[in-house]
């Protein structure tokens, strides 16, 4: 996941593969649920794992559920029904962040549980409705106290005895604001269901679909839920939780549209066509597996089987789109950014729910879309996009809002025919149903041209340090190439292979295909931390002995190559700027006197105990620099085009600080 203050996306010229989707938000935290309120024990398979389900999780452990991993599924030993004695009446905090699939429920549950507990979550969760979920809760006798502002969250619920409870009359909720607040009651009211409970909807019932999951998966834990259309529910009398042992939690059909969204705008690569996404297919009980029926409409080609969806782009242009998504109110938004392809102006209609969810998305689409240069009319239940022409795309900063669901969406923009660039700022945000996301999207995608940084500079000056550093704030790649012919040699080594000529070939394939990566200042070589191991001083000779080798320094050159990958690559070395990524979109050149690098590897090496003179050192730095410099293949000076950085007398913080505000120079967006 990228935790960076945002995510530059360079332009994408295409994308095609196969990518599997993590678990439903919706199913897995009503799964949750039902585990916690039944009798035995669930094991649930392929549970989402993101912040929402974390929440839930964290709530179910306070009430005292068994929760256990079992690999890579989780056992869940439930209630029965009844909080254990040892909470009585004592009150229990709970946090429950932004996620709504927790709050709402939770609020219906624990109100007909006998508990004493308080509900609150992030400042946006106390900006979203439930009074209407409150309203009829105490309809039934629940005693709940709001905290703040009337409707919202915080809430105090205080204990009911189920002899309290005034459950002979229907029980009435407004169905236009949020398909969750029906959802919450029929999760919670088997609990007390000693004679039939009615349950009437007020209104229109919105987000039907997500209904269609809630009693579906009620039926799994052996409630069977009489209804009349969708006005009137009934909870039979006897009405009891009970495990059904196992159960599988589909892929995200909501997550599912991002990539069916790109199947219909991408063209393929590397002679691949279309993607295929598994996990999920055409016949999810999930409401928003409809979104495939927009995307069809809109030109998409699709194909799909018991759990696997294939997307290939048909319409050219898109197609543009009249649809009351009222029906898929979460996928609806990937169509908003899809009509920025399309041959005319979409609407979508009756989502005034967008009004109430992580964000008011109806006024956070309609502000991103314009910054990408869109004409958008938006009121109080649609949103009108107009097609952007190839010369009107602008590189944009969207702003995400704390919004998982907008990060990810507009993350397709970036497929866009202008060729400009587009930043997600707080790409953090989509760990609320898809950590994940952003790798996943890369696995599939292709650039026309990744971005690279280079830092180069003389031993002992700081660059790797610094682009490390550089590397984790913009959630990029980075490439310690100073190491690569040590870890080469270390491998040559471990496979018995003298460095001479006779083994070149041999030692020339095992460059070629190193496992590395450099992490959080480790140099991992097929996930073994050899850090220490090359860096002493056989590992110098033997890295000395096989940089002399002319077919492992090629080998070399391809697999630094092979480190530019999405989303960018920092890398450092000596010939960085001037040799490998002659095209790098910024080049620094770091330098230091002599003295000061002399002192600073003084300390490191005094810190691990070795023994050392500052002279000595100076001395060899000196050499070496001289020896570097006059090399006759790739030798040790700055590209004609790179930012000389002296940092003699400079923290690294303030090196940092020059080169990122260098990076936001060369690059179209002019804050982050």
């Amino acid at each position: 996941m990228f935790s960076t203050a945002f995510l530059d996306l360079p332009p994408l010229a295409g994308a095609a593969g196969t990518v599997r989707l993590p678990g439903s938000k919706s199913i897995s935290n009503r799964v949750l649920l039902l585990a916690a309120l039944a009798s035995g024990t669930t094991t649930i398979h392929d549970l989402l794992d993101s912040d929402d389900t974390r929440v839930m999780l964290g709530a179910l452990r306070a009430l005292g559920c068994g929760i256990e991993p079992a690999g890579s599924s989780l056992r869940i030993t439930g209630l029965g029904g009844q909080l254990p004695p040892s909470l009585g009446t004592t009150l229990l905090p709970l946090f429950l962040g932004n996620a709504g699939t927790a709050m709402r429920p939770l609020t219906a549950a624990l109100s007909l549980l006998g508990g004493e507990f308080e509900l609150s979550g992030v400042p946006r969760m106390h900006e979203r409705p439930i009074g209407d979920l409150v309203d009829a809760l105490t309809q039934l006798g629940c005693r709940i106290d709001y905290l703040g502002n009337p409707g919202y969250p915080p809430l105090r619920i205080h204990p009911v005895s189920h002899d309290e409870l005034a459950l002979g009359a229907p029980i009435r909720v407004r169905g236009d604001v949020s398909s969750q607040f029906l959802t919450a009651l029929l999760l919670a009211l088997p609990l007390a269901a000693a004679n039939d409970i009615v349950i009437e909807v007020v209104g229109e019932l919105i987000s039907k679909p997500y209904i269609e999951i809630t009693l579906n998966l009620l039926a799994r834990f052996g409630i069977t839920v009489r209804r009349d259309g969708w006005e009137r529910f009934t909870i039979p009398a006897g009405s009891r939780y009970s495990s059904p042992g196992e159960i599988h939690v589909e892929a995200d059909a909501s997550s599912a549209s991002y990539f069916i969204a790109l199947g219909a705008i991408a063209t393929g690569v590397s002679g691949q066509d279309g993607i295929r996404i598994e996990g999920v297919g055409a016949a999810s009980i999930q409401g928003d597996i409809r979104f495939i029926d927009a995307a069809k409409q809109m030109g998409a080609l699709v194909d799909s089987g018991p759990n696997w969806l294939e997307i290939r782009r048909g319409a050219w242009p898109l197609k543009a789109i009249d649809l009351d998504a009222n029906h898929i109110p979460d996928a609806a938004m990937t169509l908003a950014v899809m009509a920025l392809y399309a041959d005319g102006p979409s609407l979508l209609r009756n989502i005034a729910s967008w009004r109430v969810k992580e964000t008011d998305r109806i006024d956070a689409m309609a502000n991103e879309l314009q910054k990408l240069g869109a004409t958008v009319e938006a009121g109080p239940d649609f949103i009108r996009i107009h097609p952007l022409p190839v010369a009107d795309w602008l590189p944009a900063s969207i702003r995400t809002y704390d919004d998982h669901r907008v990060a990810m969406c507009f993350s397709l923009a970036a497929f866009n025919p202008a060729g400009v660039p587009v930043r997600i700022l707080e790409p953090h945000c989509v760990a609320k149903t898809f950590p994940d996301y952003f790798e996943t999207l890369f696995s599939v995608a292709e650039a026309s041209e990744v971005p690279v940084i280079c830092i180069d500079g003389p031993t002992a000056s700081g660059k790797g340090t610094l682009a490390a550093e550089v590397a984790r704030l913009l959630g990029y790649h980075y490439l310690d190439s100073g190491s690569l012919y040590r870890v080469t040699g270390l491998a040559a080594r471990r496979a018995g292979l003298e460095a001479n000529a006779a083994n070149e070939a041999q030692i020339a394939a095992l460059a070629a295909a190193l496992p590395l990566q450099f992490t959080e200042g480790k140099v991992l070589l097929a996930g073994e931390d050899v850090s220490d191991d090359i860096r002493t001083e056989a590992a110098g000779m033997d890295a000395s002995r096989v940089s002399a080798l002319p077919a492992v320094r090629e080998a070399l050159q391809d697999l630094q190559h092979r480190f530019r990958r999405l989303p960018g690559l920092v890398a450092d070395g000596r010939d960085m700027g001037t040799v490998i990524f002659p095209d790098a979109a910024l080049k620094v050149f770091l330098t230091a006197g002599a003295a000061q690098r002399a002192e600073r590897r003084h300390k490191q090496l005094i810190s691990k105990g070795i023994s050392t003179t500052l002279d000595s050192l100076r001395s060899d730095l000196e050499a070496r620099d001289a020896r570097d410099s006059s090399r006759s293949v790739a030798p040790l000076k700055p590209a004609q085009d790179a930012r000389h950085l002296d940092n003699s007398q400079l923290s690294i913080e303030h090196s940092i600080d020059t080169v990122l505000n260098w990076w936001q120079q060369v690059q179209p967006f002019k804050s982050a």
